[in-house]
């Protein structure tokens, strides 16, 4: 036997090997650790029937593509009717599609698909209010007495014209609407068009609870709960604190308000025991095969270790919001968030996020020369580390923020009111880029996108980049497939190497059983020399196996000495 051929089958063997470890323990993890999850906001993903909206049908004609992503579950933003004030985060039936993204029937079609590839579908939920079209609210809002005025918040003003205080909305101005009819005001933390929900009136959490019970039914894997931090506001409305500069002035918001300090509308410790109770519901409907996904943004780890609850019993996946939102390549901050995730956590695993619907895409980290290749970066901190991980479509294939370039292109009303320091979130919302062709495959040839396809679909797309190696598709493909073929990469634990270097970021996953995998990346546009010495951690490191490297990156042949060339990547396996 040669001793090239006596190395392959080594290597053979070795992947056999941690292949089946990695089986035996996800068989016994829930399905969700360690899970990709890959947000799709359906308007924007493929249109099936020519009106230029993305629907439920182009989602399940485009499954096998997700499934080449090694994606767990798809993450849908709501699909309910609505009026759009906020593009379906103002829900007027909780229990029903809304037309434009097709039926319950096609939904029911697109969660068997689904499962047929072992992808499971979860929806979002919004909790802390509805429409003002809903008919809870429209009862609500018809007199003083209805049975279901209390299931909103209303209160008197402070006087003639004035708002019971100084609550702002977070998407500008005065967070209180006046009711001639009924003369008084109803809160609302994010568009008038979106009143608050009740949550101290126990109706309110029964009907949600029976919304949960409805779609877990149908067969959903779970809910991401949106804004679940702001459930519960100060019963006692105290005005919010004014956030002062280091002079003593007011800060100034994107909105022309002084900023405040959201202590009395955000993060109330009421919120976990409605997070506990939804979860109670969720794995008595479910078999405790529902995932709860919390849109947490809290202030430190230790509040996102919260919202695990204490007796592991409220969310089991709030998204780690800090990680992937650093918006610069700072090696020393990157480091510290991971290691806080990894050690602050306790024994509960991370969700790492990349970049979602309501902020820029991960080009805002580009540098214009090298973006494809921190592209990579990016893929590889946030599928890499321990914990599962969300990204959003289009990341795969590089799409990159596309704002409108005048106020009358503009659709999300965040930009309409803020323009023009704030553009709104239609930068991040485009359509798919699907190939070059007449709307880059979104939509038919002839038809209007509700948003405009942008310049780069040229090149960025999926045809043009489908079967080539060297191609961000193919990095995110091949990832994806180690988390589930590798035992270190999918179950193992997680430590920072190199804590000194401020260029490159490496960090070790290995398990129990001494498998082990070595990550680093170069944060910077120079090229790197770095070194490990693994001695102190105990790891084996005879030899080390290539399993990805950033394209043009010379294969590493120790740890004593490599050159990770500008934001270069490399992934080993140690052995």
């Amino acid at each position: 036997m040669s001793r090239a051929f006596a190395k392959v089958c080594s290597c053979l063997a070795l992947a056999a090997m941690l292949t089946a470890a990695a089986a035996e323990t996800s068989r016994l993890a829930p399905w969700w650790s360690g899970a990709i999850v890959y947000e799709i906001y359906p308007r924007s993903f493929q249109d099936s029937n020519g009106d230029g909206v993305g629907d439920l049908n182009g989602i399940t004609a485009r499954l096998d593509y997700i499934k080449s992503l090694g994606v767990d579950a798809i993450w849908l933003t709501p699909i309910y009717p609505s009026p759009l004030v906020d593009f379906g985060y103002d829900i007027s039936d909780y229990t029903a599609i809304d037309p434009q993204y097709g039926t319950l029937a096609d939904f029911d079609r697109l969660v068997a698909e689904a499962k047929k590839r072992n992808i499971r579908i979860v929806i979002d939920l919004v909790l802390n209010h509805t429409s003002d079209k809903h008919a809870w609210f429209q009862e609500s809002a018809s007199s003083k007495d209805n049975p279901k005025r209390d299931w909103y918040v209303w209160r008197d003003g402070e006087g003639p014209g004035k708002p019971p205080n100084n609550w702002q909305s977070v998407f500008g101005h005065g967070g209180w609407q006046y009711d001639a009819k009924t003369g008084q005001w109803y809160w609302h933390k994010f568009y008038a068009g979106q009143p608050d929900l009740n949550w101290r009136n126990p109706k309110v959490a029964e009907a949600m609870y029976n919304v949960e019970r409805f779609w877990i039914a149908r067969g959903v894997a779970g809910f991401r709960l949106d804004a679940i931090t702001t459930l519960f506001e100060d019963p006692a409305l105290h005005d919010e604190g004014v956030v002062k500069d280091a002079s003593g002035k007011p800060v100034i918001n994107a909105f022309g308000d002084p900023q405040l300090d959201d202590t009395r509308t955000n993060n109330l410790p009421e919120v976990h025991d409605i997070l506990r109770q939804i979860r109670k519901v969720a794995d008595a409907a479910s078999g405790k095969e529902a995932v709860l996904i919390g849109e947490t943004y809290v202030a430190s780890i230790a509040d996102l270790k919260k919202m695990y609850g204490a007796h592991n019993d409220e969310l089991q996946m709030p998204m780690d919001l800090q990680v992937g939102f650093v918006n610069k390549l700072d090696v020393a901050r990157f480091r510290s968030l991971i290691n806080a995730a990894e050690t602050g956590l306790g024994d509960h695993e991370p969700l790492l996020v990349l970049d979602n619907h309501d902020n820029p895409r991960w080009d805002r980290y580009g540098d214009g020369v090298h973006n494809e290749d921190i592209g990579r970066v990016l893929a590889t901190v946030i599928l890499g580390s321990r914990g599962a991980a969300m990204y959003y479509y289009g990341d795969e294939i590089g799409m990159v923020t596309t704002p409108p370039m005048r106020k009358e292109d503009v659709r999300d009303p965040v930009g309409v009111t803020g323009w023009p320091k704030q553009k709104g979130r239609d930068g991040e919302r485009t359509p798919m880029q699907w190939n070059a062709g007449p709307n880059a495959g979104f939509s038919p040839a002839g038809v209007k996108p509700w948003l405009a396809i942008p310049p780069a679909a040229v090149t960025a797309n999926v045809a043009a980049e489908d079967g080539k190696p060297d191609t961000l598709l193919a990095w995110y493909r091949q990832l994806g497939g180690l988390r589930k073929t590798n035992a270190a990469l999918r179950d193992g634990d997680e430590v920072m190497l190199n804590t000194a270097d401020t260029h490159v970021l490496a960090w070790l996953r290995r398990t129990p059983a001494g498998e082990a995998v070595l990550l680093a990346c170069n944060f910077t546009a120079e090229p790197q020399n770095v070194s490990f010495d693994l001695n102190a951690l105990n790891v084996r490191a005879a030899n080390v196996l290539s399993l990805m490297n950033t394209p043009g990156q010379v294969v590493p042949r120790s740890l004593a000495k490599m050159v990770l060339k500008p934001f270069g990547v490399v992934i080993l396996q140690l052995h």
